[in-house]
């Protein structure tokens, strides 16, 4: 998911060297990502939705090439004129580009020039930080939130890839899980706000365009969840013949489950030993407490259907997390294991932020008075207002400090490469 932002001024009592500090941190990130991979690894496209390792790593510079130092840097010179064809990803107004399909067939430029790449673009967007600061902080800001959206999905892209290897690759061999959790069969239910309430971004801080404007919504009598769906809950769903249930289904979902072959969720396999799971650490027992992940709207639907319950409105949610911090949970902090765990709320409600993205039933459609924003960065919103579902709440590949309540992830309802999970709501 790419998309626009609105504008955020820069704080007053920010420093040129605290935005050079955080912008660095933002960018070393990527970097430590890709750290454990081969050029091979790194060139390689699993599916059409998915993009190299590598594209990831180009992508996000040339949108800091592109949009910043191009555009608002006197005397700068691009890195090379023709990597612009490869690495626009949906920008119409930046011209023609690289079929998407295709990212894969591009072993040249290797990764260690793209590294090299990424070392330009840095060295110039930390010298003119003070000109940047002065002439474009919205765009800056934009970018780090952008590269930070591809973390997430260099990760999730990765994790795909390495799964269709019969060998199974570890990204991070060895690396360590949480512990299990005893976590009750029995979901504890939490009466929401009734009546109107206000949803969507309407502070100073950064927010990406969809998530505005702030507007009034009226909520019914209803009920969320205290947790995530877990796998223990899921593997009751499969044991009671919920993939061979039509009436539980959606009849899109119903038709995709079929043509698919569909029985469990993505990166499950059934052994002698019993059901395990494909993480970036490799293959591991599936964990009953954790939250189950990697299902599309399709099964999330039809599991709430077998549960007797729905799924939540994108604003009863949100109506939820306002009072959560977003920097709890289990998140991206630095390289090594990502997968989700459960953890125990505080307040009653557990994971709200972090772990899985939550499907909602609402459609990714515009807020009203929602209007894209300006020039060729706001193309990444409202064009894709159609045929998507809204998720909330971030994942375990999320990186800290990037999510809100007001936050809307947007994906197909066949969709599940990402970190995907469900919790339940229920009318009252």
């Amino acid at each position: 998911m790419d998309v626009a932002a609105h504008p955020r001024p820069v704080a007053t009592d920010t420093s040129t060297e605290d935005q050079r500090l955080r912008y660095a941190g933002v960018r070393a990130l990527s970097v430590d990502l890709v750290a454990p991979l081969s050029d091979a690894d790194a060139s390689a496209q699993s599916m059409p939705d998915a993009s190299p390792a590598k594209w990831h790593l180009a992508h996000t510079s040339w949108f800091f090439e592109t949009f910043i130092l191009r555009g608002h840097v006197p005397g700068y010179r691009l890195f090379d004129e023709r990597w612009a064809y490869l690495f626009n990803s949906y920008y119409e107004a930046e011209g023609a580009r690289h079929p998407r399909e295709r990212r894969g067939l591009l072993t040249r430029p290797s990764l260690p020039e793209i590294l090299s790449y990424r070392r330009r673009v840095d060295e110039a967007i930390l010298e003119a930080m003070p000109l940047i600061l002065e002439r474009c902080p919205d765009l800056l800001e934009l970018g780090l939130n952008h590269e930070q959206q591809h973390q997430e999905l260099l990760l999730t892209d990765v994790k795909h890839l390495f799964a269709q290897n019969p060998l199974g690759p570890a990204m991070w061999p060895g690396a360590p899980f949480g512990k299990s959790h005893h976590v009750s069969t029995d979901i504890v239910w939490h009466a929401g706000r009734t009546g109107p309430v206000d949803i969507g971004f309407a502070d100073s801080d950064f927010a990406f365009d969809c998530e505005g404007p702030a507007h009034r919504h009226y909520l019914a009598r209803h009920a969320l969840a205290d947790r995530p769906i877990i796998n223990a809950d899921w593997l009751r769903f499969i044991e009671d013949d919920g993939y061979a249930t039509a009436s539980l289904w959606l009849s899109d979902g119903w038709a995709w489950l079929k043509r698919e072959a569909i029985a469990a969720p993505l990166y499950w396999r059934r052994t002698p030993d019993g059901w395990e799971n494909f993480t970036l650490a490799g293959w591991h027992p599936v964990d009953p407490s954790a939250p189950v992940t990697h299902v599309s709207f399709y099964e999330a639907d039809a599991f709430a259907a077998w549960a007797g319950a729905r799924l939540p409105t994108e604003q009863e949610w949100e109506s939820a997390a306002l009072p959560h911090n977003p920097l709890l949970g289990i998140q991206l902090d630095e390289a090594g294991a990502v997968h989700p765990e459960f953890v125990p709320g505080t307040d009653g409600i557990s994971s709200l932020f972090g772990n899985v993205w939550e499907w909602t039933s609402s459609a990714y459609r515009p807020y009203p008075g929602y209007r894209a924003a300006p020039g060729a960065v706001g193309e990444y919103n409202g064009k894709f207002m159609s045929g998507q579902l809204v998720l909330k709440g971030g994942s375990c590949a999320s990186p800290r400090g990037h999510l809100r309540a007001s936050y809307r992830n947007f994906f197909y309802p066949h969709q599940r490469w990402q970190f995907t999970g469900v919790r339940l709501a229920k009318d009252l």
